[in-house]
């Protein structure tokens, strides 16, 4: 089997047509940097059914590092530095329905997880690529931030020794025709995640 570099993306949601998280890692699914083959997975935005699938490819592919993606509200590339053993909304509920409120995620887990790529130099990356771009401090209290702790959560218990994070994308323009919110291009958004699947399988 190849080496693998996973993706993963969500699956629409909150009465949205597309999510641009997964399709701008679809659109670097097969390609290779430093000899790593991308893999790119969907994951549901469904309380109970978020944990499970991740971990289900992460066992499937065995990748060598793991990039997760998901949409913000922001108008850049935001690599996220911190997901927090918490879930909590009272916006938008989850596809199945839910709106869990000071929920833990994993009982007696740790209280955060630090991301485990290196977002100050790929930061400087992207830009350098023409791509807007910010560490975030805060990956939220949704669907975003519970994939991105049970990454990290999966990763710290299996000892895995591999680069794994989460990067938040902007809305596609066609998302926000008659809304005054920030948006990022389809083309541009792929290109900052090409940018950090580079960098990060060239350190493998």
């Amino acid at each position: 089997m190849p080496k693998v570099i996973l993706l993963t993306g969500f699956e629409p949601f909150g009465g949205e047509k597309v999510n641009p998280s997964i399709l701008a890692c679809k659109k670097l699914d097969g390609k290779k940097y430093n000899g790593y083959k991308v893999r790119v997975e969907e994951i549901p935005l469904r309380f109970a059914e978020i944990r499970g699938t991740l971990e289900g490819h992460i066992k499937r592919h065995e990748p060598a590092a793991i990039i997760s993606t998901g949409q913000g509200g922001g108008s850049w590339l935001n690599l996220e530095r911190v997901a927090i053993n918490v879930a909590d909304t009272n916006r938008v509920a989850y596809n199945c329905g839910e709106k869990p409120r000071d929920a833990m995620l994993v009982e007696g887990g740790p209280v955060a997880y630090i991301t485990g790529l290196p977002i100050r130099r790929l930061l400087d990356k992207v830009r350098a690529a023409g791509v807007p771009a910010e560490i975030s401090n805060s990956a939220g209290a949704f669907g975003c931030n519970q994939l991105f702790y049970h990454l990290m959560d999966y990763v710290a218990r299996e000892q895995l020794n591999i680069p794994a994070g989460f990067v938040h994308v902007p809305k596609l323009p066609e998302q926000v025709l008659d809304k005054k919110e920030p948006h990022m291009s389809l083309e541009l958004i792929a290109r900052g995640l090409e940018v950090v699947a580079e960098d990060v399988a060239g350190d493998l």
